[in-house]
């Protein structure tokens, strides 16, 4: 199906180039679109899908935790079935190796009798990856996404081939089942911008997904976005403006998340090892920026960093043994740190009232 007619986000082929509140608009009006057709097969989990998209916008790579049967290998597929992309899944096992995830070079014969090597692409080569149960892969399958996530690029053999744009890895594990799986490494959750808690379903929104699945298919979700339209709006997230104290609060909240960082809060010593880092507070304005967008603002607001502060942060902090054995979420700590790190420190407060 092909992806729906309209305006695209650059103002379309042909067009003068739409101006920056014309394209803001544009770019609110898609995804209020693109949040529509995820609607018409995943049934709530409005936070998830929310999120997701700014994973998306912001050009970076989403992990989805929940128990089994909670919908995220289907809420990746719908996402992947909105956007006009090549989808591929990876099942991860724990027999699994990485030239499976990469692909291999293999020896193939010509009609000439000749032979030479030929590079089998693995599902890695796709656009929208699902790497579904990620952790149930050893550290070494594990490792093989490193490259492709953090530099849009494989080296096999030697030769380095880069990923098509946009490419973004959609990433789902189960908390629950501990038994065959491998805790992903810090330096590989580090390279998700966010991950995202997938939540049970109310009363209400159990009922319509039984209503939904146990009738006759509804068929695939709408095409609503080209990939010129991804990499429109990724561009577009790019230029949203962020003002420096809005910078230097994110980059506050991120120093206060080291218990070594001077200030740093009570909750932060004792419960924590090591904080967010650079790449942390980098995902701060990212998210923040795609928050923004699809709010149609071009300017990032401090509500926005602290809306995206448990998503992005969540997964870069390591607790201490003390923290664990208080049962202290990184959650919680989150909430202490925007609790006590002001938007705007006194002195700017004061400048402002006068």
């Amino acid at each position: 199906m092909a992806a729906e007619s309209g305006a695209g986000i650059d103002g379309g082929q042909g067009a003068a180039p739409a101006s920056f509140e014309a394209r803001l608009e544009i770019a609110q009006q898609t995804s209020a679109r693109l949040r529509e057709a995820i609607g018409q097969a995943v049934v709530g989990q409005g936070d998830v899908i929310e999120q997701a998209l700014w994973g998306i916008i912001a050009g970076g790579h989403v992990l989805l935790e929940g128990a089994p049967g909670l919908g995220k290998t289907l809420l990746v597929r719908t996402i992947a079935g909105c956007l006009d992309l090549r989808f591929s899944r990876i099942q991860f096992t724990p027999d699994l190796m990485p030239s499976d995830v990469t692909g291999t070079n293999v020896l193939v014969s010509a009609a000439d009798g000749s032979r030479h090597f030929s590079l089998h692409r693995g599902p890695i080569f796709g656009q929208v990856i699902l790497a579904d149960e990620i952790n149930r892969a050893t550290p070494k399958t594990q490792s093989a996404l490193l490259e492709a996530m953090q530099e849009h690029a494989c080296t096999i053999a030697g030769t380095r081939y880069a990923m098509e744009e946009p490419f973004f890895v959609l990433a789902t594990e189960n908390p629950i089942e501990m038994e065959g799986t491998y805790p992903l490494p810090e330096a590989q959750l580090d390279r998700f911008l966010l991950k995202v808690l997938v939540p049970s379903p109310t009363e209400d929104e159990l009922t319509e997904i039984l209503a939904r699945t146990t009738g006759h298919d509804r068929g695939p979700p709408p095409r609503v976005l080209t990939r010129d339209d991804v990499l429109s709006l990724r561009s577009l997230c790019r230029d949203v403006a962020v003002a420096e104290p809005v910078m230097r609060y994110a980059s506050r909240l991120t120093r206060a998340s080291d218990p070594s960082a001077e200030g740093a809060p009570e909750i932060v010593r004792r419960a924590l090892r090591f904080g967010a880092g650079v790449r942390g507070a980098q995902s701060l304005v990212l998210a923040a920026k795609a928050v923004a967008l699809l709010q149609g603002r071009a300017h990032v607001a401090f509500a926005d960093v602290q809306r995206v502060a448990k998503p992005v942060l969540r997964h870069r902090m390591i607790r201490s043994f003390e923290g664990e054995a208080e049962g202290i979420t990184t959650d919680q700590v989150i909430s202490a740190l925007l609790a006590a790190i002001e938007a705007r420190p006194e002195a700017v407060a004061q400048a402002i009232r006068r």
